[in-house]
């Protein structure tokens, strides 16, 4: 009976400082850099670079990985010099440049455009939006390169795609939007 009594007492001591112990706070951080984070001020001089550099802004004429600057500028005049820019795209791989370009406009442009290139989209359909004229408006004079120098830059009440879709896609796109100009004047 005698250890019984210890055991018991030992026991009830465990829990009673295992109760007393405070829950808002952890008794051991394994890491307690983890817990209490250190900000750090962006573009500032920091302790953990070498020599005290700090983060700068990239350098002059600098272009982002994976992107190419285009040539012609956002104006009147840029879009007629992009008026005669022909598509870069393998020719031999023509289908496979449409089927994607049809892909793309189907996510990016039917909304508004129609499946077909008539000015017809969803949303024209529902009055959100007025005033999207069909491909084979001939007052439009749609080529592969205004198409895409349109995606570039966005005219009117459309916004730019450059950041949606690459080059690639945005030239797969514009071959597409020539081919529904060439089956609305059919």
């Amino acid at each position: 009976m005698n250890s019984f009594l210890k055991i018991t007492v030992i026991g009830c001591l465990l829990v009673f400082f295992a109760a007393c112990q405070d829950k808002r706070e952890p008794n051991y951080q394994y890491m307690p850099n983890m817990y209490e984070p250190v900000g750090y001020e962006a573009y500032s001089e920091v302790d953990i670079l070498p020599s005290n550099q700090e983060a700068m802004v990239p350098p002059a004429n600098t272009i982002n990985r994976g992107w190419l600057p285009y040539e012609f500028e956002n104006s009147p005049e840029g879009k007629e010099l992009a008026r005669l820019n022909t598509s870069p795209l393998d020719s031999l791989s023509k289908d496979a440049n449409l089927a994607a370009g049809a892909e793309m406009y189907t996510i990016y442009c039917a909304i508004c455009h129609g499946d077909k290139g008539d000015g017809q989209g969803t949303l024209v359909k529902r009055e959100k939006i007025l005033g999207v004229p069909s491909y084979n408006d001939a007052a439009r004079n749609i080529t592969v390169g205004t198409a895409y120098h349109v995606q570039i830059y966005g005219l009117n009440s459309m916004g730019s795609y450059a950041s949606q879709m690459n080059s690639t896609e945005m030239w797969q796109v514009a071959e597409y939007v020539m081919k529904l100009k060439q089956d609305l004047t059919k």
